[in-house]
């Protein structure tokens, strides 16, 4: 994986799945030789501030941002909202509203996990779960490497070796917890025009994060999503294959729509993610600095 200096999607300790503090993450970013970066939490801009800060100290340039799961013709999407005034009441009422369904959600996640025949260390899973909240890559972290779960074939695919094991936790949580899996729980998320729109009252640029995961490559779904006033895409994700790069950035150019790339670092539970590790190329990196930073025109 190429390293590039500039990385627009990271997370920090306020998403549930994120391990630093902002300030840590920046100082890592620092470390890496990133020179233009963003934090974008999930549906939670109390990051925002510290990381600001930090990148001023240390010179890093930290663009305000902010990830909101929402949903379009039934399809979870991630948008990211860049350029936002981070301080808009609505991102608080937001998360509060995410935050209690999660709380609701966790136990019957929990059951369903255990349903399959996975055993899952409690007490374990008590001391990873933040505020009460217990996520899928939390179940992972207390069942993977548990003696219980060592000759079991769901869990296979993500000990050392399986072909699942490069990032275990997180594939887990795709596997087994994402929307159509066996321990799949509803949250209700806001639509896409409802997230288009509060990024647009906050004065940003809605930005559809790593496509080629949530839509794979549908171009129908593609041509819904930026007509809903999606203004560009994350070509450059850790995630897509050098096919989809090829895909989504074609597809960017043709509509003339913003191109920008991102890790997705989280930390502990994708392990194989590094901070850079967008697999941009240095003439396209040039381009999104140019475009997106520099230049940019909201």
């Amino acid at each position: 994986m190429i390293k590039n200096i500039i990385d627009l999607h990271m997370h920090s300790g306020y998403s549930d799945d994120g391990e630093f503090k902002p300030s840590v993450l920046v100082q890592m970013c620092k470390d890496a030789g990133l020179k233009y970066i963003a934090v974008a939490d999930h549906n939670s801009v109390k990051g925002v501030e510290e990381a600001v800060n930090k990148g001023e100290e240390l010179g890093v340039k930290v663009i305000t941002a902010i990830e909101i799961d929402c949903t379009y013709e039934g399809v979870n999407l991630h948008v990211l909202g860049y350029y936002i005034d981070y301080n808009l009441k609505e991102f608080g009422e937001l998360e509060e509203n995410i935050l209690e369904q999660e709380k609701k959600a966790s136990p019957e996640r929990l059951r369903l996990v255990e349903e399959t025949g996975i055993y899952v260390n409690r007490d374990k899973l008590s001391k990873i779960a933040k505020n009460g909240i217990i996520i899928g890559e939390d179940i992972a972290e207390a069942s993977v490497y548990e003696p219980e779960n060592k000759d079991n074939p769901l869990i296979k695919p993500y000990l050392e070796g399986g072909s699942r094991s490069d990032n275990p936790y997180v594939n887990f949580y795709w596997d087994i917890c994402a929307q159509g899996k066996p321990a799949y729980v509803p949250v209700h998320f806001i639509s896409l025009k409802e997230a288009v729109d509060l990024i647009n009252k906050a004065g940003g640029i809605p930005i559809l994060a790593h496509p080629g995961n949530n839509i794979h490559e549908d171009k129908k779904l593609l041509d819904g999503i930026l007509d809903s006033g999606v203004k560009g895409m994350e070509v450059y994700s850790s995630y897509h294959s050098s096919e989809q790069i090829e895909f989504y950035r074609n597809e960017a150019e043709s509509r003339n729509c913003l191109m920008t790339c991102g890790s997705d670092f989280h930390g502990k539970i994708k392990p194989a993610i590094e901070l850079g590790g967008c697999g941009c190329d240095e003439d396209t990196e040039k381009k999104i600095i140019e475009n997106f930073i520099l230049n940019i025109k909201k």
